[in-house]
Formats: C-alpha cells, structure tokens, sequence
C-alpha cells in the first residue's frame, strides 16, 4: 500500500498539533484523539476497499502475432466486490515490443467491469512471453492506494509467437468480400478471354475476335455467339526466398527478409484462392527449406509454419545450388519468384546465369527492393566533398543495379524493383497480370 496526498496532509496536520502540544499541555489529548481517530479512518478505508483477490484480470490476445503489425491486446477486468474501483494498469509487454500506450486507465463500478485495449508491434520473428499485469487503484475513502499483481503464467495466451504478417490476409479477405480490394492497391485485371478454359457462352460483340465464335451455338440460337473463356487454374506458382546476407539490412523497422516473407505469404494466399498450387524453397549457401507446389488452404498454412522462424544468415547466396535444386524437384513449367538483393555486376553473375537457364523451362520473376538510403544519398545536395562523394557512390551504385535488371530482361527473365512497403501489392499485381496474359 501507499499513502495518497491525502493522508500525508492529514498526518501533517497531526505533526502541527503535536508540535503545539509542546508548548500548551492540554493540545495532548487532542493529538492523542486526532491520531486515533486518524488510525480509525485508515482501518475503516482498509475494510471498505476492495482487495486485490476481488479484483480478477484476464489478458485476451492472439497466439500467433504478426510482424510489422499492430496486434491488438484486450485486457478485461472484473470488480467482484461492492464499492467502485478507479485504477490505473499497466501489463508487461515483451520489451522488444513497441506499444501505443503503456498506462492504461480506467473504472469499474460494484459488480461490474470493464475493458482495455493497446497494441503491440513487434520488429522479429519468434516467441515471446509476456509478464504480469499490474493494476493500482485508490482506496475508497481516499487514505491509500493498493496495487495487485497478476502472474501472466495464469493469464491467458502468456506466451505468444510472432508470425510474418498474417493481418493482411485477413484484411484481404474482408475487402474480397466486400468487393473493395482496390483499397489494398490491387489493380482490377479480368482474366476471361485470354486463357483456353472454356467458362461461358455469350452474345458476340464488335469487340470480340472472330475466331471466339461458336459457330453450332450461333446456328441454335440464331445469332453470334462467342466463346469466353477463363485463364487456367492449378498452374504451379513458386516462392524462392533468399535468406543470404543481403537480405538481412533493415529497411525502416524490419529486415529485407521479413518483407519478402510477408509479400510471399499474402501473394501465395491470393494465388490458393485462384485455383494455383503455391511450394516455397529458402537458400543461403545451401537450400534450406522446399515445400513441392499444392493447391488449398492448407498449403498456405504450412509455408506460414515454414516461414515462422526462418533467419537470415551472414553468408553469400548460393545462386547456382538453389536454382539448380528447384529445377530438379520442380519439372512442370512454373513462375518462380525469386526474393533477392543486388549488390555489384560481378556478384550477381549467377543470378543472370542460372535464372536465364531456368527460364528455358519456367517463368522466373526476379524481385528486389529499392534501398532508400541510397536513393536519398544520390539525390542530395552536393553542399561539400563529403556529399560530392557520396552522392557519386550512390548513383554508381544505382547505375550497376539498372544494369543488373536490364540484363536480366534480355536473358528472358521478369524483374520488380520496388519500394518495400509496397512489395506486396506489387508482387501480387504483377502475378495477376502474367495470369492475365497467360503468360504462366
């Protein structure tokens, strides 16, 4: 317990008195009676305040948490005693996390309760467990303020994994279902007419070509009648995720990895919804993970699984080992989507090499992130000699990476070169537009 202003003023009052019974022997027993009537007051205030047992908390949140996402963390509080509670909380997060608010404020009438929200945002990938929550209220009649501490090993979810960012599923599917999905950046692409699954039947239009006529339903029906038809389903999509050292800078509050992560799963997820068959390999110096191409829900799951606690690693991708493997495993004809960085000409030979060779067979799609500071260092002002040179540097660099696209474009593969916030949307337009095009 802890005394309130309120009760420090009250025994201040009690020292003056006291003092001034040094000086006039009968203000003795008013100190003495005002003590104890103090004392009084303090007893009285301890009975009618409710305990810290009457008082239950109970933490609601996720088990799965994303990355790079506000999570929310509900914290319901009931009052199971008959006088109110005004208090004051506050739950011990993971440190690693950042938070929207770290007090938490609130009052709980007789009987009742109530409920408080914040948000974690978490920077990694992994477990983490969250401590107890601590609740502090004021006494009833004002004289102290008791604190209860709730163990978070009896709280609900204490322990939580941080998953790549699986909120924006979610949110793609409530946008799907209301028809708004142009509120995530993703472009409107009709695929119809430009596959060979047959899908309907309707009346021709001047729009139509010729040959989209069908000519025994043209003389049933007694006019033009065009076949429209729909891009092929079950098409094998595959992710390839490098896990090298140029994929561990952070661009703003995540690593280049965590990003890539993230734009795969959302994009396997949309491709599971049209029909597609998703697999995912990781590599560094040697493959890491390979889940072979199937369709439905529960392959998405599994890459989410996968992709939980893949790390980066402090050594050079080995292009060769990683393309050379998928080429084995995987024979049908697939779009392979290659997460990576670019460094210098010389380091991405391989790349150019072994995905031009595996665009004999397949259809690679090389994606790459812009890196921010570069773009900022080459188009500062050049104010001194120091910023002459850096800026020099950086659009050299720049300038090597144009180069390193361009050759990858006329070896026949398909290049992103992207801001990384918008690595999602991206990644999944451009899969619907090569599906579009039939182009898979």
């Amino acid at each position: 317990m802890l005394p309130t202003p309120r009760l420090l003023v009250l025994l201040l009052l009690g020292a003056v008195v006291v003092a001034g019974a040094s000086f006039a022997g009968a203000l003795t027993w008013v100190a003495m009676i005002y003590f104890v009537a103090l004392f009084g007051l303090v007893a009285a205030d301890l009975i009618l305040t409710p305990r810290p047992t009457q008082i239950e908390v109970r933490r609601v949140t996720e088990p799965k948490l994303s990355l790079g996402a506000d999570n929310l963390v509900q914290l319901e509080i009931a009052n199971q005693s008959g006088h109110p509670v005004d208090f004051e909380l506050r739950d011990e997060y993971p440190y690693q996390f950042q938070v929207d608010e770290t007090l938490l404020r609130g009052k709980i009438e007789p009987l009742g309760g109530t409920e408080l929200r914040y948000h974690v945002h978490p920077f990694a990938r992994g477990d983490y467990t969250f401590g107890a929550v601590n609740v502090r209220y004021r006494s009833t009649l004002g004289t102290f303020r008791r604190q209860g501490r709730y163990d978070g090993a009896t709280l609900e979810h204490a322990t939580v994994r941080v998953y790549p960012n699986v909120l924006d599923v979610r949110k793609y599917d409530l946008l799907a279902r209301k028809g708004l999905l142009e509120e995530l950046g993703l472009r409107h692409v009709r695929a119809s007419g430009a596959g060979t699954e047959f899908e309907r039947l309707r009346d021709y239009t001047t729009d139509d070509e010729f040959r989209r006529i069908n000519w025994k339903a043209t003389a049933r029906r007694g006019r033009p009648i065009a076949v429209e038809y729909e891009t092929e389903r079950s098409q094998h999509v595959v992710y390839v995720l490098d896990t090298g050292r140029l994929m561990r800078p952070p661009i703003g509050e995540l690593a280049k990895l965590d990003y890539a992560i993230n734009a795969a799963l959302l994009a396997s997820y949309v491709a599971t919804l049209r029909g597609d068959q998703v697999g995912l390999l990781t590599f560094a110096d040697e493959v890491g993970v390979y889940l072979h191409p199937a369709k439905g829900r529960g392959q998405f799951y599994t890459m989410l699984e996968l992709l939980y606690n893949v790390r980066s690693e402090p050594v050079e991708a080995d292009y060769g080992r990683a393309l050379s493997y998928l080429s084995i495993k995987n024979k049908r004809r697939s779009l392979v989507v290659i997460f990576t960085d670019l460094a210098t000409l010389d380091a991405a030979k391989p790349l150019i090499a072994y995905a031009a060779r595996l665009a004999l067979r397949h259809l690679p799609l090389v994606v790459t992130m812009h890196d921010p500071n570069i773009i900022g260092l080459a188009s500062q002002p050049a104010t001194s000699a120091a910023t002459v040179y850096q800026r020099a540097v950086a659009e050299q660099m720049i300038d090597e990476r144009r180069v390193i696209l361009d050759t990858l474009n006329r070896a026949g593969v398909l290049t992103l070169d992207v801001d990384a916030d918008k690595l999602s949307i991206s990644v999944i337009n451009k899969y619907l537009e090569l599906k579009s095009r039939s182009m898979l």
